[in-house]
């Protein structure tokens, strides 16, 4: 029999907040962090705003000689992991320590690192490189120095799906508490990816918003005008805990998960399946696996990225899937607020619905003014709703065609 699987502790950094209770208020209070690009010269491109995070560091909370060769993705990572190991009481000790895993993924790792060392390669030769490279960039990074941090000898290893790293990152925590391979998993996803050479690609794909002039309301989710979407960074991590361990040591628990399901389009490397087959099928099996109607969904923060193709096709496929209850549900994007947090994104949207949970409360889709007839749902227009919110889902996608969908209930 498969063990139930709860939430205990959260955390998060991303362009609204250095703590996950930060990050939840500015979503409530509909406070975009997007704003002018200032971590490279924005001059050279047609677009200039990102969501950055500011004015972070991470400090005594880590290991000086440890910080040394983390890159940036990392210190947002640990920085989310270790905020909610203290928000859940769990310590991981030598006694519990083969039984606690991380599993924290990222879409692109290291790359600021790679550069960097590239320059110093150019610059001033193969000697000056250093040999810690190789171990610090890669994408399980942030997997090895949480692990390393906290001493958890578990399962640990990386998901890498792009856009949809963080929600497979905390379904395959809940899969590997379910099964027994783990009684406690440190989750979730971390990204930083806001570098000159990525920012230009995706200005040469013209994927981007444009309206350098309006930052905050460049990035507009279901609405007739959007036109792209806007970068950002970031980290969401989540203690995941067996239930009737959490409920032993008198845990705070936020909610229980219960479904998730992962897939491919089989398709493109950048579109969606214009019927949505893949992320359909992902969003299906969710559903029958955490055993509850489609209209029991009370909440979905889908991947709601703004771009034309992927806002319509989720909207179809919630409708399909769902049926008139689809116009029950209430649906909200809060990539407005945070940005695109890349390979963080299914995290940091997954907190989104565990706060939802515990506070009864929903974040709105802001700069949503011009409804389009192909996305005729709820999406909480621009200010947030206190509602029952029972059951929440996240859903996200990837380039590569991947999709994954993360199923939240509320402990009775």
């Amino acid at each position: 029999m498969s063990r139930r699987v709860v939430i205990t502790g959260v955390g998060a950094v991303t362009a609204v907040g250095h703590t996950a209770e930060e990050t939840w208020q500015a979503m409530l209070a509909g406070h975009s962090g997007i704003g002018p690009i200032t971590l490279f010269d924005p001059e050279p491109y047609p677009i200039r705003i990102q969501a950055e995070v500011k004015n972070f560091e991470l400090g005594d909370r880590a290991d000086a000689k440890q910080q040394r060769y983390m890159n940036r993705s990392v210190t947002f990572g640990m920085s989310a992991a270790i905020e909610a190991l203290a928000d859940s009481g769990f310590q991981v000790t030598e006694e519990n320590a083969d039984m606690v895993g991380v599993i924290f993924g990222s879409g692109a790792g290291g790359t600021d690192m790679v550069l960097d060392h590239q320059r110093i390669l150019d610059e001033k030769g193969p000697r000056r490189v250093t040999p810690f490279l190789v171990a610090n960039f890669i994408a399980d990074a942030a997997s090895g120095h949480i692990a390393i941090h906290t001493g958890a000898r578990g399962p640990n290893f990386a998901p890498v799906s792009a856009c949809a790293t963080g929600a497979n990152s905390l379904g395959e925590a809940f899969e590997t508490i379910r099964r027994g391979d783990a009684d406690t998993v440190i989750t979730g996803s971390s990204e930083a990816v806001l570098l000159p050479i990525y920012h230009a690609t995706w200005c040469s794909m013209r994927a981007l918003a444009g309206d350098n002039e309006h930052p905050d309301k460049a990035l507009k989710p279901f609405d007739l005008n959007r036109d792209g979407f806007i970068a950002g960074e970031g980290a969401c991590g989540m203690i995941m805990e067996e239930y009737e361990q959490a409920k032993a040591r008198g845990a705070k628990i936020y909610c229980e998960v219960v479904g998730y399901a992962s897939s491919n389009d089989a398709y493109d490397m950048i579109a969606l399946h214009e019927t949505g087959r893949g992320l359909k099928r992902a969003v299906n099996t969710a559903i029958r696996k955490a055993g509850i109607a489609p209209s029991e969904i009370n909440y979905i923060n889908p991947h709601g990225s703004g771009t034309p193709l992927n806002d319509r096709v989720e909207t179809l496929v919630f409708k399909e899937i769902m049926g008139k209850a689809a116009y029950d549900a209430a649906i909200s994007s809060v990539k407005p607020i945070t940005g695109h947090c890349m390979g963080a994104s299914g995290s940091v949207e997954a907190l989104a619905c565990v706060m939802a949970i515990r506070d009864q409360r929903v974040a709105p889709t802001i700069n949503y003014t011009t409804p389009d007839p192909e996305c005729d749902l709820d999406y909480v227009p621009n200010v947030a709703r206190s509602m029952a919110v029972n059951i929440a889902m996240t859903t996200s996608v990837g380039l590569g065609g991947h999709n994954s969908a993360v199923i939240f209930k509320k402990v009775q």
